[in-house]
């Protein structure tokens, strides 16, 4: 007699842990031993190690759990992601940096013009990795955005850790380790949140056409998430500006009129950073709201694609 055969697993059906819990897990220990090892013996050769993990790992992560309950009717691979999350995040890194150096000149306006610029240059590179790809299901649109906003944050982060780095003191790895911790704490309602917003909304604009269309709406996107953008890379200056206006001294009101800014007290400093990470959290609700919204209203686009509705992000979905 032949012998029995086991049942082939149904398609879908997880066995073990989930790849993403499996690479925040070992990730943040191999951070912690990078960080432990490169603190007792001070080997500089250890400090990209450091950088690359600290940079890399919570955005990696995240695209790995979008992807991992994405579905699996979806016509996106591990292979396009990686794609989009290194080139796509590469290409917009580079862009926002000639344009923002060309263009951009230090004014109140200033904010606005960074988030106008990276936000165009991140759909763009978003465009370029979904040009291929058909058909155009907005929920593939959301998990393709992320991976590229999470890899241009995971760069535009290895940046920030490395002039962290360098002080007039010489290298600091204490401002290191800190600039990791708190950039990996907010990475997740940040370019990765923002650009997988403008995905759900270029692709429910095409899935009719089948082909990507730039529409009405995806402008709106663009602005709208621009104004997010401006919003939170400002608001520890609107933070400040606030302190002041409230509790500023008359001191310091005199140099500011003398043109020079004052440093705030230590009770101010305290206000300044309530504030700011409050108004953080204001723009981050909104933006998880946006994707809500977005990902049930596009729920038929998903559903007529023979796509399996499954959460991808903190409040997709139904609970």
């Amino acid at each position: 007699m032949a012998p029995d055969r086991q049942p082939a697993p149904a398609r879908g059906v997880r066995h073990g842990p989930r790849p993403w819990l499996v690479i925040i897990v070992v990730g943040l220990l191999l951070w912690l031993l990078t960080v432990a090892v490169t603190f007792s013996t001070r080997n500089a050769v250890l400090i990209p190690t450091l950088v690359l993990l600290g940079s890399f790992l919570v955005p990696v992560t995240f695209v790995a759990w979008a992807f991992d309950r994405a579905g699996p009717d979806g016509v996106l691979t591990p292979q396009r992601l990686m794609a989009a999350f290194l080139a796509g995040g590469t290409l917009g890194v580079l862009g926002a940096s000639v344009l923002e150096s060309s263009l951009l000149r230090p004014s109140p306006w200033m904010w606005l013009g960074v988030g106008l610029i990276e936000e165009g240059v991140k759909i763009a590179a978003l465009w370029l990795m979904a040009a291929r790809l058909r058909p155009h299901r907005p929920r593939d649109g959301m998990v393709l955005g992320a991976a590229v906003g999470f890899g241009f944050a995971a760069l535009e982060s290895s940046g920030y850790a490395l002039t962290a780095l360098l002080t007039v003191k010489g290298l600091s790895l204490t401002d290191l380790v800190q600039t990791e911790i708190l950039r990996g704490l907010l990475a997740p309602f940040g370019h990765g949140l923002w650009t997988a917003i403008a995905g759900g909304v270029l692709f429910a604009a095409s899935a009719r056409s089948g082909r990507l269309r730039l529409t009405g709406s995806v402008v709106a996107a663009w602005l709208g998430l621009s104004v997010l953008h401006a919003l939170w890379d400002a608001m520890h200056a609107v933070a400040a500006a606030l302190a002041l206006l409230f509790t500023g001294t008359d001191w310091q009101w005199h140099l500011l009129e003398t043109g020079y800014v004052p440093r705030p007290t230590s009770a101010q400093v305290g206000f300044i950073t309530g504030l700011q990470w409050g108004g953080w959290l204001v723009v981050s609700l909104f933006a998880l709201g946006w994707l809500r919204a977005l990902a049930r209203r596009t729920r038929p686009l998903d559903a007529a694609a023979g796509v399996s509705i499954a959460p991808s992000w903190p409040g997709w979905g139904e609970r």
